[in-house]
């Protein structure tokens, strides 16, 4: 996945600048970004403070990490299943 050339802290300033009154399209053109990446910031981290928005990136990383090894554990379990049904 690309990684995002805005930090979690200039994200929020971003927002930050548009609740104290600048308009969308000024921002975008300022920070050369489009109208579609602001407006998915605002619904994925409106009101969040920088602190808050780490700990949820947190744990999208960990919700990640374990639904792989769920995915590899259940793999596991079915090719045992599948060996176990196999008659000799």
């Amino acid at each position: 996945m690309k990684r995002s050339k805005y930090s979690d802290s200039q994200i929020i300033a971003i927002l930050n600048e548009n609740e104290a009154g600048v308009s969308v399209a000024d921002l975008c053109r300022k920070h050369g970004m489009s109208d579609a990446t602001f407006y998915n910031w605002r619904a994925k981290f409106g009101g969040m403070d920088v602190s808050m928005m780490k700990r949820m990136k947190e744990l999208e990383e960990e919700n990640r990490r374990l639904k792989k090894m769920y995915a590899e554990e259940r793999l596991k379990a079915e090719v045992v299943t599948e060996a176990m049904t196999k008659k000799w």
